[in-house]
């Protein structure tokens, strides 16, 4: 049995991901996909590579995820999930890369300066 693997980054999340030749079953640190992402979307935007290369019930899917929130995780998730296919078919990523998930989204959170309240947000200004 072979296993394809691939790795996701989002903002501070790294997810492993495991596909596995089986009939669908996902688990993500050891948790089903309904207990671990309990929010649709996130869900949706999990699993969307096998949705879109209409593999979802071929593979069964092990995730290790761990760092940030839900949101970046579950962009983790999805570009592991990608990277995978990728490896177990070349020819996916025709289909997946127009869909822009082979794209590792750069955008990470801006550190606080010193002086200010957050990133940019600055103390209030008094002239007098």
């Amino acid at each position: 049995m072979k296993t394809y693997i691939g790795t996701g980054r989002r903002k501070t999340s790294i997810a492993q991901v495991r596909l596995t030749s089986g009939t669908g079953n996902v688990l993500i640190n050891r948790q089903g996909l309904e207990e671990y992402f309990t929010v649709d979307t996130y869900r949706r935007d999990a699993m969307l590579p096998m949705d879109i290369t209409k593999t979802l019930g071929q593979f069964d899917v092990y995730v290790n995820v761990r760092g940030g929130g839900k949101s970046g995780q579950a962009g983790a998730v999805r570009l592991g999930v990608a990277r995978a296919l990728v490896q177990y078919n070349e020819e996916l990523r025709a289909v997946l890369r127009p869909a822009g998930l082979l794209t590792r989204d750069p955008r990470m959170v801006e550190r606080k300066k010193y002086g200010q309240k957050k990133a940019r947000k600055r103390f209030q200004f008094s002239k007098r």
